[in-house]
């Protein structure tokens, strides 16, 4: 069941590259590993935090 819209996927996909992006480029930050959330979410089109609070971007199906 997929709750993230087209949009927002794109959006939290392209985040996510660029805070991953931080564990290569300076500033180099263990903090970039929090990158992986939105990029995983995009990618998966599902997200935990939506659900608990029932809210849907992908519209109805």
């Amino acid at each position: 069941m997929k709750n993230v819209g087209t949009v927002d996927r794109v959006i939290r996909v392209v985040v996510g590259l660029i805070l991953l992006a931080f564990l290569f480029l300076p500033p180099q930050t263990p903090w970039a590993w929090l990158g992986l959330i939105p990029l995983l979410t995009g990618l998966f089109g599902y997200c935990p935090l939506y659900s608990l609070f029932r809210i849907n971007t992908a519209g109805k199906r």
